[in-house]
């Protein structure tokens, strides 16, 4: 599946604020990576009407730009590790630092800054239970600013989609 974040110009137009402005057939070819990350860039160019060599210099730039990454999903849980949970976290002075903390360990999958009960929200990935706790005791709760944390285990992933589209 292909995921999207879009931070910089992938080819298109400037962005307003706060994201990337796409063209119509950039858009396109997302989408159509979205429904299937192996689609090749043959049939993406019919699609698309351009030629073959234009989607694929479209894509690496889509790439190049971190708008969006193409990758194999795949359950955790499927694949060999034991526990997957998302992790509250609430901190104090700057949710930056300890977002930023949190994006540099490798069992950490995805971390968003939010607005609510927690300041920061973080997906882990960790061998077994041990390795959780190893991870929440010893490296999460002690940085710097963590006031305090919830974690949420996942018992089943139920749904697990990347195909939104675009805007």
């Amino acid at each position: 599946m292909t995921t999207i974040r879009g931070v910089a110009n992938g080819g298109a137009k400037r962005p307003r604020r706060g994201g990337v402005n796409l063209d119509d057939v950039s858009k396109t070819i997302i989408e159509l990576l979205q429904q299937d990350g192996r689609k090749s860039y043959a049939s993406i160019a019919q699609q698309v009407g351009l030629s073959e060599a234009a989607v694929r210099q479209r894509v690496q730039r889509l790439l190049d730009a971190d708008v969006m990454q193409i990758v194999a999903v795949t359950d955790p849980l499927q694949v060999g590790f034991q526990r997957q949970a998302m992790i509250g976290v609430r901190v104090t002075g700057d949710v930056s630092t300890v977002a930023d903390a949190l994006s540099a360990m490798d069992e950490v999958s995805y971390v968003v800054t939010t607005a609510g009960s927690f300041d920061v929200l973080a997906e882990v990935v960790c061998e077994d239970d041990d390795h959780l706790l190893e991870l929440l005791s010893k490296r999460i709760r002690s940085l710097d600013g963590v006031l305090a944390t919830e974690t949420f285990v996942y018992l089943k992933l139920n749904k697990q989609l990347y195909n939104w589209g675009t805007r």
